[in-house]
């Protein structure tokens, strides 16, 4: 298995000579596995689709925030924009998918329209069902794990790892339970993961182009004009996941600093004599429109429902021509964003699930999506519950991986290291100024960061298992041959990372009634609820 590549930013890898060629040592070749490439990814995508699409209409009930987002999405069918309902509308859906729901006039919204259209297309498709709202959730869920399987691939060198970090993210209960509920939060993280995932393809493509142009004989000092088409796929992800909620500019703003540091990396690494030159020269005005620009003209282009169709919240009237109704919208949009921001920032209700990010590492409070206590159920007392919380074995372990990673970069300035650290901590770090505040959060909002703390697990899972040994001849003490076999520190570092995902799997499998709605003896349940704040 080919593991690592374990090349930092100034030298060859700890102990390793430097790659033979320019190309090897600033681009090193991915494994091409072939089918393997793809078919491990795609067993692992199935394994988690399977997990995500059984019994995906139960509970049948507007679970937690369905209550806002599915009827938000319907109204986006009918309407173009977020309308007003009638009281008791969620029991009139859930007895009759065609009720008439609606009042007079427009609702406010706090977050931008993406996510529900996204949400709308399983409406459209399955009608106003709890299987028809949770089906592009469960989608995006099921097609997260197969980039995360893609991505992590790309970066360790090793289809396994690639493998076990898709692994752990669909056996991951947070995102499990945020694959199956008609909320937000999922399509952050897909949106956010398919932009990081652009990026560092991006990356790899990037840097075959420069060192074929260094080889060619480019002699600027400042090296030589690169394109970066992925990073403009990047931007529209990026600002898809805007459209959807707002925490994804943090991402927009770290990975547009990762890519300027990725290629002043590049520069330097290819021998170019004036890299951060090079780099201000030719690659940060178009990163600036690639991720920046392109992010927010996508944004924009979410909001068209209520852009071209009037009657939407502080829209009115529209423009006859549709060609003038964009222009016409933007300083009415701009004050609705206005309004939205204020709500964010002003936002203090007390909650009983809410939860401050210093505390989500350890899932001090989770959030109960829904609980219920069914009759005849075969046990004198029984509980059923949607449970939001992490599989605790991942977060905790995740927890030490994220320092170790931390160690990796300051002491082998390993780039992917600092990738994982930069994703993690732009949707962690940018909460503590609301928190600071007393603005009201809960921990499904790591939703997004729940990807990179699993790339965290298994790039310390590489290091831990060491590179592959070079297939060759060695001289046995009797002076004949013999083939090289695999170190010990392989065969320890082997059976404890697969002993990790294993512990994880039990885990999740302990939890899994609880994250899915089963009718379980009440107590079962609370065998499962280990600590008084999980209630």
């Amino acid at each position: 298995m080919a593991t690592t590549d374990y090349a930092p930013a100034e030298g060859p890898p700890l102990g390793r000579p430097r790659p033979r060629t320019l190309r090897d040592w600033v681009v090193p070749d991915v494994p091409g596995d072939g089918l393997r490439g793809w078919l491990g990814p795609l067993l692992v995508m199935v394994f988690a689709g399977v997990l995500r699409f059984t019994g995906l209409g139960q509970p049948k009930a507007v679970v937690f925030d369905e209550t806002y987002y599915a009827k938000d999405a319907l109204s986006l069918l009918r309407y173009g924009w977020e309308h007003n309902t009638a009281k008791d509308a969620d029991k009139a859906l859930i007895a009759n998918p065609h009720a008439d729901i609606w009042t007079d006039g427009p609702s406010f919204v706090a977050h931008p329209p993406f996510g529900k259209w996204m949400i709308a297309i399983g409406e459209q498709i399955f009608g106003a069902t709890p299987f028809g709202w949770r089906f592009v959730p469960a989608l995006v869920g099921t097609l997260s794990v197969l980039i995360l399987c893609r991505v992590a691939r790309r970066m360790t060198g090793s289809t396994l790892l690639g493998c076990t970090a898709g692994l752990l993210l669909a056996v991951d209960g947070l995102a499990f339970v945020t694959s199956r509920a008609a909320l937000l939060d999922v399509f952050v993280m897909f949106w956010v993961l398919a932009g990081f995932a652009c990026l560092v393809a991006d990356r790899d493509r990037s840097r075959r182009r420069l060192v074929a142009k260094m080889e060619a004989g480019h002699a600027s000092r400042s090296g030589p004009f690169l394109l970066h088409g992925w990073r403009i796929a990047a931007g529209v992800c990026l600002g898809l996941g805007l459209g959807t909620k707002w925490t994804a500019v943090f991402y927009i703003a770290a990975f547009g600093v990762m890519v300027l540091i990725w290629d002043v990396g590049a520069r330097r690494a290819a021998g170019v004599p004036a890299p951060w030159a090079g780099m201000l020269r030719w690659e940060a005005g178009p990163a600036f429109v690639q991720l920046a620009v392109v992010g927010v003209v996508t944004y924009f282009a979410t909001w068209s429902g209520w852009i071209f169709k009037s009657g939407g919240w502080g829209r009115g009237e529209v423009s006859s021509n549709p060609l003038w109704r964009p222009f016409e919208a933007i300083p009415r949009l701009y004050e609705y964003n206005k309004e939205m921001l204020s709500f964010h920032t002003g936002l203090e209700a007390k909650h009983p699930y809410q939860s401050w990010p210093w505390n989500w590492p350890i899932l001090k409070r989770p959030v109960a999506f829904y609980y219920t206590e069914p009759k005849n159920c075969g046990a004198a007392r029984c509980s059923r519950e949607i449970l939001g919380i992490g599989t605790p074995a991942l977060w905790w372990g995740a927890a030490l991986a994220l320092v170790l990673v931390l160690f990796l970069w300051i002491r082998m300035r390993d780039w992917r290291a600092g990738a994982i650290l930069l994703g993690y901590g732009a949707g962690w770090v940018s909460w503590f100024p609301s928190a600071f505040q007393h603005r009201t959060m809960f921990l499904f909002y790591t939703t997004p960061m729940i990807p990179f703390m699993c790339l965290a697990l298994v790039l310390v899972f590489g290091y831990l298992i060491g590179p592959s040994p070079e297939p060759g001849v060695m001289a046995a003490p009797d002076g004949s041959s013999r083939l090289a076999s695999p170190s010990a520190r392989r065969l320890v570092g082997a059976a404890t990372a697969g002993a990790f995902v294993l512990v994880v799997l039990v885990n999740f499998a302990y939890f899994y009634p609880i994250y899915a709605a089963k009718i379980i003896p009440y107590d079962s349940w609370h065998a499962r609820i280990w600590f008084d704040s999980w209630i």
